[in-house]
C-alpha cells in the first residue's frame, strides 16, 4: 500500500492529489500550523479583522476547503476575512500588500484538476521560506482546534483588485485604441471576469470563461499543447493577440497574431524591449535558470545588469525588493516588473501587452521578428518525464550529473554548468539545456533553447538519457 505523501511546502506552496493527501484533515491540519505561526509572528493584533484574508480558486472543493482554514483559524481566536467567491491568487497577494498581514490561497495553480493545493501570501508576496519552513515545523505540534461555533466574516474585494489593475496600466487607452480583435482565454481559472471589466472594447471577447472543475480535461496551464481552443480563435477572427491565463490567474500564455504560441522566453524579450525602448526604463533584469538566452544577449547590449534565481517567483520577489529589478520572469509564464507588487500577475501582464500593441501599433509576429533578427531566433522546448520516487537532494542530484558531462555538445564547447537548481549546461554559443526536479509536481523537468528546432530536440533526448538512472 502507498504511503500518503507529508505536507510540504515547494516552489510556491503544497499541492496534493484531492481526497489522497489533499483532504480535510491534512488541510485542517496545515490550518492549525498557520495558526501557530501567526501567533508567534504577527505584528499586528490576533484578533485583527486585518490579520489573514483566505481565498479560493475553482478547483473542487475549493470553497470548503478554504471555510475549514477560516474556521480553524477563527477557533484560534485570530482576525480571518474569507472571500465570499473564487478569486485569482494575484488578488490575495494584493490584499496582503495593503490590508492584510497574512494571505492562505486554496489553489493548485497550473496542476491537472486532481490537485488542490494551498499558496501561502505575505507583503504582496508568495510567502518566502523562512515562512513557509515555520509553518512546516509546526505541522501535527497541536491539533487542529474545533470550531463548530466559530463564524467567519466574508467579503468581496475584487473591486479593490480591478483598481490595482488600472492604476498599473490605463485600460482606457486600450479599449479606445483597440483596432483590431483581441482575445482572453481564462482556461476555466478563477482569473475570468477580470479582463473585461478594464477593456471594454467590442474588438476585445473571451473563450472558455465558465466554471469547469475539471478544466474540460486539460492542464490549466498556458502552454502550446493546452492552448489549441486560442490559436484556432484567433485565426479564425484575425486576431491581433491572445491571452491565456492559468487556473488561478497568475500566469500569462501568448499567441501571436499568426495563431502560434509565443514561448515565455520570447515574450520575456517583447516585455524588455517595450520597457526599455518605449517606456524608457532601466534597472536590473533577472531571470530563473529555466528561462532562456534571449533576454541575456538584450540585457548585455542594453548595459543592463543580469541575473538568474532558483526557478520560484519568490527567488524573483526578492530580487524586486533588494535591487529594484526593472523586470523580472520564469519560465512558466510569471512576470512583474518596476512599480508592480512583487508577484506575477496574468491579468496585468496581458494589460502591459495589450498596452505595447496599441502604442507601437505593431502585431506580436513583427515585434519578435524583429528583436529575433537582431538577437538570434529561440527556439525553447520542455519535456516533463514522471518519476516513481522524489529526488531527497537537488544540489546532490546536479552534482552527479555535472560528473557525466562531455566537452561538447552538438559539436559546441560545454562554456558553463551552473548548478543554482538542477543542472544547467550553456554550451560557448549560448544554446542551453536544463535538468531539474519539479517543486511542485512528481516530475523531471528538462528545458532546452536553440535556434533550431532540430538542434532543441537533440538536446532534450541526450539530456533524457543523461537523467534516465536518476528517474
Amino acid at each position: 500500500m502507498s504511503t500518503v505523501p507529508e505536507i510540504k511546502f515547494g516552489t510556491d506552496g503544497w499541492r496534493g492529489i484531492i481526497a489522497w493527501d489533499f483532504n480535510f484533515d491534512n488541510v485542517r491540519k496545515t490550518a492549525q500550523a498557520i495558526a501557530d505561526y501567526a501567533r508567534s509572528a504577527s505584528p499586528v493584533p490576533l484578533e485583527s479583522q486585518n490579520l489573514i484574508v483566505v481565498g479560493y480558486d475553482r478547483r473542487f472543493l475549493s470553497g470548503q476547503f478554504a471555510e475549514e482554514i477560516a474556521l480553524v483559524l477563527r477557533a484560534n481566536k485570530l482576525g480571518v476575512t474569507l472571500l465570499d467567491s473564487p478569486s485569482p491568487t494575484p488578488e490575495i497577494s494584493l490584499l496582503t500588500s495593503k490590508k492584510f498581514w497574512l494571505g492562505v490561497m486554496v489553489t493548485a495553480s497550473h496542476n491537472p484538476f486532481q490537485y488542490n493545493g494551498i499558496k501561502i501570501k505575505v507583503g504582496g508576496r508568495s510567502a518566502p521560506e523562512t515562512v513557509t519552513k515555520s509553518v512546516e515545523a509546526l505541522l501535527g505540534k497541536a491539533s487542529p482546534l474545533a470550531a463548530q461555533s466559530a463564524t467567519v466574516q466574508r467579503k468581496n474585494f475584487r473591486d479593490a483588485y480591478l483598481a490595482h489593475l488600472a492604476s498599473r496600466v490605463n485600460p482606457k487607452p486600450l479599449s479606445q485604441g483597440l483596432k483590431t480583435p483581441v482575445i482572453a482565454d481564462y482556461m476555466y481559472g478563477s482569473g475570468a471576469g477580470t479582463l473585461e471589466k478594464l477593456v471594454t472594447s467590442k474588438k476585445f471577447s473571451v473563450i472558455r470563461g465558465q466554471a469547469d472543475p475539471m478544466f474540460a480535461g486539460i492542464h490549466p496551464e498556458p502552454i502550446a499543447k493546452n492552448l489549441a481552443p486560442l490559436m484556432e480563435a484567433v485565426v479564425k477572427n484575425k486576431a491581433a493577440a491572445g491571452f491565456a491565463l492559468d487556473g488561478d490567474g497568475d500566469r500569462i500564455g501568448l499567441v501571436d497574431d499568426k495563431g502560434r504560441f509565443v514561448t515565455p522566453q520570447r515574450v520575456m524579450a517583447l516585455l524588455l524591449h517595450y520597457l526599455v525602448n518605449v517606456k524608457k526604463l532601466k534597472g536590473p533584469v533577472v531571470q530563473c535558470v529555466s528561462q532562456g538566452y534571449l533576454a541575456k544577449r538584450m540585457a548585455k547590449d542594453l548595459g543592463l545588469p543580469f541575473e538568474e534565481v532558483p526557478v520560484g517567483f519568490k527567488y524573483l520577489a526578492d530580487k524586486m525588493i533588494s535591487d529594484n529589478a526593472l523586470l523580472c520572469a520564469e519560465e512558466s509564464g510569471g512576470f512583474a516588473w518596476r512599480g508592480c507588487t512583487p508577484e506575477r500577475d496574468g491579468a496585468l501582464c496581458a494589460l502591459l501587452l495589450l498596452e505595447m500593441l496599441v502604442k507601437t501599433g505593431k502585431k506580436p509576429s513583427e515585434l519578435l521578428d524583429a528583436i529575433e533578427k537582431k538577437y538570434g531566433k529561440s527556439v525553447f522546448e520542455r519535456g516533463d518525464h514522471r518519476i516513481q520516487r522524489a529526488v531527497p537532494d537537488k544540489a546532490v542530484f546536479a552534482e552527479k550529473l555535472k560528473k557525466k558531462l562531455p566537452k561538447k555538445l552538438l559539436g559546441h564547447p560545454v562554456a558553463q554548468a551552473l548548478t543554482i537548481d538542477g543542472l544547467k549546461i550553456i554550451l560557448d554559443n549560448n544554446w542551453w539545456v536544463l535538468m531539474r526536479p519539479s517543486g511542485t509536481e512528481p516530475l523531471m523537468r528538462i528545458y532546452a533553447e536553440t535556434e533550431s528546432g532540430e538542434k532543441t530536440k537533440e538536446l532534450l533526448e541526450y539530456a533524457a538519457k543523461l537523467v534516465s538512472g536518476h528517474i
